[in-house]
């Protein structure tokens, strides 16, 4: 679908204007990170089409080796996006139903605020940036 039809773009989302004294995750909050998932959503579902599409229009049965190992390497690494996309939307549908059961916006490890502006830049957060950041230093000791 042409960026000119769609409803909304990522490219198109506004930061959400936080009032004085206003609630923590209000509805008008949970509404705004549902429509950032839902268009998110969106939008890889729509990157999917179109990958399989390119993927069964495209196929050519080139004569040249290399022709043909350029076109492979291509839908290799298509396929890889499309894989890590899939993982993508799964975190995303997730988030959705945290949504709709109340619990978004909170840290899983200590239950603190993980915030506005970085749900907005991460919308699939589970953690605050401390215990992400814990979790990171963590990893890099592990090798994990």
């Amino acid at each position: 679908m042409p960026q000119d039809k769609k409803e909304f773009a990522l490219s198109d989302f506004k930061p959400y204007q936080l009032a004085e004294g206003e609630e923590y995750m209000n509805d008008a909050q949970l509404e705004h990170f549902k429509k950032i998932l839902s268009n998110w959503k969106q939008e890889l579902m729509e990157e999917v089409d179109r990958t399989k599409e390119h993927m069964q229009t495209e196929v050519n049965n080139y004569a040249d080796p290399n022709d043909r190992a350029s076109q492979e390497e291509e839908f290799s690494l298509e396929l890889r996006t499309r894989d890590r996309e899939r993982k993508l939307l799964k975190k995303i549908s997730k988030t959705i139903d945290i949504i709709d059961k109340g619990d978004y916006g909170y840290c899983d490890a200590c239950g603190v605020e993980i915030g506005i502006r970085r749900l907005e830049a991460r919308p699939t957060a589970d953690l605050c940036i401390d215990c992400k950041t814990l979790a990171e230093i963590k990893e890099r000791q592990l090798g994990v």
